[in-house]
């Protein structure tokens, strides 16, 4: 990937739209997240700063990000300081990947107040404060650095705000011709490049290496202030590109790499096709853990409870023996001598073979029969209930494996009614929770076709019921994965066109276990031939009358249609 200090200034460039905006909200999804309404030249925006290790970033989205019911700290700070706030500017350091806000605000009594926000993209090292420029004073942070933890600066509130340290490199947009054609020999790789010029990562070092050697020597310093250009002037072309096995993304055309992937209108669009689905997880993954860690261990004894089933199955097995024994005994007890240890009698069953029966020499021939008739007993009682007990733990597995799925692809806001429903089957305690008003309901997510057919799908079991029994009528089309754990999909028309039909099966492979799978069999009958069996758990329905079509999960479908 490459969010590096170029891509960072093609980003404050794209940012400009927000100048002169003003903050309506803030939000704080988790720990790592903080989202900004802004209201700027007529328009409502939205920006997402992240500080994830693995997805750090600022960006514009137009993606739906769920909020906790009680805001953090952090969050209640920024709306105190931020919310009502006019944007002033919106600058890059140098060439480093931090970006300020200049923020005018007011205090509590309507005087006006400077505020600074500042966002450093820095992997696992970024973070995002919000600081008082007059006095250059941190207020507050996401991220809080004790001296103990970093020696070079103290992120603290009340601390003297210190500027994250710079690389000691030359600025690419400062070079002049002379320098830069003094220092063309020496760029014989991307790490030559990479270590004289700020901002530059080796993608992007790559790529300028590729086009310099592609030009004639006069024209060498004119290929480096362009491309240096792509990156101010909004002449970019953002875009997923293929390097050998790698998958990379960058604010400009790679002439160099293997193949474009995706082309797209701006870098938010591109970073929410990057970042988006894997931060959600991400999202979902934090508040889900104990959750994920319960069903594993749920299937876990569950499947071990099967093997000890199968074993006492397979030794209950042996009753036909236990009866043909009580049988020869009672026919031959007349032969069989008080005191012995075994009797071998004809088996009048097979004509012309002998059975050796072991025996309690302790007991009668008879007594010994019918110690033989109580086992055969026993075992055909416990026959009937190991079945029960297996066909129990199998439906149980095929629940949770269901569960585990619906958690994997599940949004932040559905994991609570799916603790709900487990709480609710007597599987899991429920939750405690501080006393307020109960949360509403998750509503089954919306989705409308090419052709303009509105479509919904259950994300978990409830939802699932509530989908198919309660928002579909008797003649709209039911559609799931067959013989695959996934969501209930309908399509609320009574005759919907092919076009629509593959658009709603492809939501139906994509939001199932088999989302990475590809010619996926997915059923379609319509909602009359869809029934819930008596007793059935939350989701479970059997359907007839069905056709079966395969498709391809298509994530970029599945966003397009997205209402």
């Amino acid at each position: 990937m490459a969010f590096d200090g170029l891509f960072t200034k093609a980003m404050a460039g794209e940012l400009q739209v927000l100048k002169n905006g003003r903050i309506s909200k803030v939000h704080q999804p988790n720990t790592q997240e903080i989202v900004l309404l802004i209201r700027a030249d007529g328009q409502n925006h939205k920006l997402l700063i992240s500080i994830h290790p693995s997805y750090s970033r600022i960006q514009l989205t137009d993606e739906v990000i769920s909020n906790p019911a009680e805001p953090p700290m952090f969050c209640m700070v920024l709306r105190k300081h931020l919310e009502g706030g006019m944007i002033r500017s919106i600058e890059q350091f140098g060439n480093d990947r931090i970006i300020a806000f200049d923020i005018r605000a007011k205090n509590e009594i309507g005087d006006d107040i400077n505020r600074k926000l500042v966002i450093e993209i820095m992997g696992r090292h970024s973070n995002l404060l919000l600081v008082d420029p007059d006095r250059d004073l941190i207020i507050d942070s996401l991220k809080h650095l004790p001296p103990s933890v970093n020696s070079y600066r103290t992120v603290l509130p009340g601390q003297p705000y210190i500027p994250a340290p710079s690389q000691d490199k030359a600025d690419p947009f400062a070079v002049s011709k002379e320098e830069f054609l003094s220092w063309l020999p020496k760029f014989e790789n991307a790490r030559d490049i990479v270590g004289a010029l700020a901002g530059f990562s080796p993608i992007t070092a790559e790529e300028l290496l590729f086009r310099l050697n592609a030009a004639a020597d006069r024209d060498k310093y004119e290929v480096f202030t362009e491309f240096l250009a792509s990156f101010t002037n909004q002449s970019g072309s953002p875009n997923i590109s293929e390097i050998g096995a790698k998958t990379v993304f960058s604010a400009v055309a790679l002439t160099y790499a293997d193949r474009t992937v995706a082309e797209f209108q701006t870098l938010g669009d591109l970073l929410d096709k990057v970042y988006f689905a894997r931060a959600e997880r991400e999202r979902v993954k934090s508040q889900a853990a104990d959750l994920e860690r319960w069903l594993d261990n749920e299937i876990a004894k569950l499947t071990l409870k099967m093997k000890k089933l199968q074993k006492e199955q397979d030794a209950a097995g042996q009753l036909d023996k236990f009866q043909l024994f009580g049988e020869l005994l009672t026919a031959n007890s007349y032969a069989v001598q008080k005191g012995a240890t075994e009797a071998t009698v004809d088996n009048y069953y097979e004509e012309g073979t002998t059975v050796t029966i072991p025996l309690d020499p302790r007991k009668s021939p008879i007594d010994n029969a019918q110690r033989y008739y109580a086992r055969y007993t026993k075992a055909k009682t416990a026959l009937v209930m190991i079945a029960e007990q297996l066909e129990k733990a199998k439906e149980d597995i095929d629940y949770f494996e269901m569960v585990k799925q619906q958690v994997l692809q599940a949004s932040p806001e559905d994991i609570e009614e799916i603790r709900e429903e487990l709480a609710e089957l007597g599987f899991m305690r429920a939750r405690r929770l501080k006393k307020k008003a109960k949360p509403k309901k998750t509503a089954p997510e919306a989705y409308v076709s090419s052709t303009g057919i509105p479509i919904s799908v259950g994300k978990n079991n409830k939802q699932n019921d509530h989908v198919t029994f309660k928002l579909a009528a008797r003649d709209h089309l039911w559609l799931h994965t067959k013989d695959i754990p996934g969501s209930h999909v309908v399509v609320h028309t009574s005759e919907p066109d092919e076009q629509t039909i593959q658009e709603a099966a492809i939501l139906a492979a994509y939001f199932s276990k088999a989302r990475e799978s590809s010619s996926v069999p997915v059923d379609y009958t319509q909602i009359r031939h869809v029934k819930k069996p008596s007793g059935a758990k939350p989701g479970f329905v059997i359907y007839f009358e069905q056709n079966t079509m395969f498709v391809t999960p298509d994530e970029d479908v599945v966003r397009r249609l997205k209402k």
